[in-house]
This record gives structure tokens, sequence and C-alpha cells, in this order.
């Protein structure tokens, strides 16, 4: 009698998880974000002689200001009468979303608005860096659950990991960054094309979005990387993401070390 009852309530637990998510995210407010300061940075030259992959951030909290103009150069609007970005994308579907991994909570970015809006609370920035990437025959990639719809694996033998995630060459622990970016595409957004090739166009489109963070933290004296090695699985599933909707990349974001 003792185990059922414990069972039934594990199983109730279960199921309030959801609720109890969702209920949080009511109690997190939307974040207006400051005017971008369109005039800061290094020249286009400079900032592209100095980009380099940063593996160790200080532990400084991001700016309103920083992360307002970073956000906006990422995939901001940059023509309001045409609501174009400065990021383009095939067919200007606009299909890169960017979700924002913060201290109490992860957030939507709504170019329109210029604005955070929330999505779940709670600090779930080291949810997403624990799984290796997707290549063929793993998580995420062609021929697997998150991949390319209706790819298969090339048959290419897997390739080794270079050590467990987290860890930078050598072996050392990662610094967490302050800020955890995940590029989303939404490929339904697209107006034709097969679902391949949607596919292709989005993970371009999140190609052109991440250089414009690299970019921008290079002209900013800001640091961070582009991460292709996400739970994509747990990432999609955190963010109640649809199947049109594929997580490609993650950008960590913070002040170097």
């Amino acid at each position: 009698m003792k185990t059922a009852i414990i069972k039934v309530s594990f199983l109730g637990t279960l199921l309030l998880l959801p609720l109890l998510s969702w209920a949080q995210a009511q109690d997190l407010k939307t974040i207006t974000l400051n005017e971008p300061n369109k005039k800061r940075g290094l020249p286009v030259m400079e900032a592209l002689s100095v980009r380099a992959s940063v593996r160790e951030w200080s532990d400084k909290e991001v700016s309103l200001q920083d992360l307002s103009d970073l956000l906006w150069a990422a995939n901001g609007i940059n023509r309001p009468e045409s609501k174009k970005r400065t990021a383009s994308s095939a067919q200007n579907a606009q299909d890169v979303d960017i979700y924002v991994f913060m201290k109490d909570g992860v957030y939507l970015y709504d170019a329109l608005g210029h604005a955070l809006v929330p999505v779940v609370a709670g600090d779930l920035r080291s949810q997403i860096m624990m799984a290796p990437s997707g290549g063929p025959g793993r998580p995420g990639g062609p021929g697997r659950p998150g991949g390319a719809p209706g790819a298969k694996p090339e048959g290419a033998p897997m390739p080794k990991p270079e050590g467990p995630p987290g860890l930078k060459p050598g072996g050392g622990p990662e610094s967490p960054a302050p800020i955890q970016l995940i590029l989303v595409s939404d490929i339904s957004r697209f107006g034709g094309g097969t679902p391949e090739l949607k596919y292709e166009w989005g993970a371009i489109d999140t190609g052109i979005v991440s250089q414009n963070i690299a970019l921008f933290c290079a002209a900013t004296g800001m640091a961070t990387r582009p991460r292709a090695s996400i739970s994509k699985d747990k990432i999609k599933s955190l963010l109640k993401l649809k199947d049109a909707q594929h997580p490609f990349l993650n950008h960590p974001i913070g002040y170097p070390k």
C-alpha cells in the first residue's frame, strides 16, 4: 500500500512540473531593451582582425545596454519601414529566433518590439551544454531526431569526441558565460522548397546571425564563440519547440576573463 502511494505521489509530481514551470514563467516580466547604440565599436576591418573564439569568461554580469546592442546587431530591425533585419535570410523568411538563457530564466528576443519576452523561468543555462552535437549518427544530426528532414547518414565513421562537453582543449574546465544564446530556425516560415532545402536554408541563415554576434563581440570587447555541441532534443523540450523549429547553434556571451 505504501509503495502504491509513493508511486502515485511521484507520478503526480511529474505531472505538476510542466504546470509549475509555466506558472513561474508568468512571474517573469517582459524586459524592454535599450535603444541600440549604433555609433559604438571598432571599424569592420579592425573587428575582423581581432575576432576570435573565446572559451573563458569573467563572472561580470552583462549590462542591459550591451545585451540590447548585441541582440539588435545579431538580428534586429534596421529598416523599420520594411521591418527588415540586420541579418539576411532566404526568402526574407526571418526564420531565426534568438533565445536568451539568463540567471532568472529564458527569454525570446522580440525584434519588432526590441524586447525580451519570458519563455521559461529558472536558471537553465547549464542544461544546453551537456550533450555532444549532431554530426552523422549523433543526436540532432542528419537522420537523427532534430536532424534534417529525410536526410540519411552517409555511413562515415562517427568522429571521436575531443573531450567531455564543458572542457576546453587540454582538459581544463571551461568557465561559464553569464548569458547563453540559442539560435533556432523555424523552417515553416519558408514559402517554398523541399523539407531538406528548407533545413539547409535554416542552417545558412543561422550562420549569418552567428557571424553578426561574433563581429559585434569582437568590435566591442565582449567574448563569444559558436557552439554546435548542444543537446538539441533537451532544448526543444525545454522551450516547447515545434517540429519545424531547429536549434542549430549556441553562443555563450560575456566579457573576456
